[in-house]
């Protein structure tokens, strides 16, 4: 009887640590969280026999989000790709591109202890658009395509967040900014700050446009996500820019604000706004002389979105 006893004993033990063994393997181990989702938003206007006027016009944007988050003890590793693409057709016009942004991000973050929320951070941030861009209702001269432009930026820094997914602040002494214009009509006009191209008296090319304009600045990057009221969640993402060398303290602003209004897990309704500032950016104004345009500064630019959609998650 004390032999069998003695025998549970050592298997209560042997259990017990086996059993610690696994909990402290399973806290060790490496986490990884895929999150897929794609939404499309329709807005749709139609008139018949409608005396105060208007026009028929449909409106569509799609969006495709992936993100790839790992975890590891006091390293974490947060990836995400973005595509969003609108169209608008109006009666009696051509169909037009209301939305086009193509962004992937990865984060990089490694902290001393669980003690602190601060972060050594580094950080990639790649953005582009898809299909040329044109200034309606001139379709013959793009003013924007793939890779004209590409924005890269590269840099290190300190980030703060106890739950990244809702709070983040991320502040980058030393961060590379690359802009990318391939493409040489855009590239020879000197489009996005690159520099332009030389020419002669008779208008012959000397010197071709440059295609990449590199910047080394300071960055501050802010991300905010609540619920403000029930089923209406807002998002607040804001990211400024200085460069260092060029004209130090005139800030890139880029800066967006969303509204989501939860109707179930499928519906639901979307305003938002976003705001954008690059003095590297300038407009273009119409002259008295047909299909020539004078070259002025740079101007607030500005999107409002307003939409009802669906959203899956896969």
């Amino acid at each position: 009887m004390k032999q069998i006893s003695f025998l549970l004993f050592v298997l209560t033990i042997h259990f017990s640590n086996a059993v610690t063994d696994s909990t402290k393997t399973e806290t060790q181990r490496p986490k990884w969280e895929l999150v897929n989702k794609a939404g499309l938003d329709i807005s749709e206007v139609t008139f018949v026999n409608w005396n105060a006027g208007g026009s028929n016009s449909i409106s569509a944007l799609s969006t495709i989000f992936s993100s790839l988050k790992y975890v590891q003890n006091n390293f974490k590793w947060n990836s995400s790709a973005r595509l969003r693409y609108g169209i608008n057709k109006q009666e009696n016009q051509r169909l037009r591109k209301t939305e086009d942004e193509l962004e992937i991000i990865s984060n990089l973050g490694y902290r001393k202890d669980t003690l602190t929320n601060w972060y050594f951070s580094s950080r990639f941030n790649f953005k582009t658009q898809l299909t040329n861009g044109y200034n309606y209702p001139d379709r013959e001269n793009e003013i924007s395509r793939f890779m004209a432009p590409g924005y890269l930026f590269v840099g290190g820094g300190v980030e703060y967040g106890k739950n990244f997914d809702k709070l983040s602040v991320y502040f980058s002494p030393l961060t590379m900014k690359s802009t990318f214009v391939l493409d040489d009509a855009l590239s020879n006009a000197g489009s996005f700050g690159v520099t332009p191209a030389v020419y002669d008296d008779e208008g012959n090319i000397i010197q071709e446009g440059e295609r990449l304009r590199t910047e080394m600045g300071v960055l501050l990057t802010n991300y905010y996500e609540t619920e403000v009221f029930e089923n209406i969640l807002v998002r607040n993402n804001i990211s400024l820019y200085s460069d260092y060398l060029n004209q130090f303290g005139n800030i890139d602003v880029d800066w967006e604000v969303i509204f989501d209004f939860k109707v179930n897990d499928y519906v639901k309704a979307t305003l938002g706004s976003h705001i954008k500032y690059d003095n590297d950016v300038k407009t273009l104004v119409e002259t008295d002389i047909a299909d020539e345009f004078e070259e002025r500064g740079a101007k607030l630019q500005w999107k409002q979105l307003l939409g009802v959609g669906v959203v899956f998650n896969f």
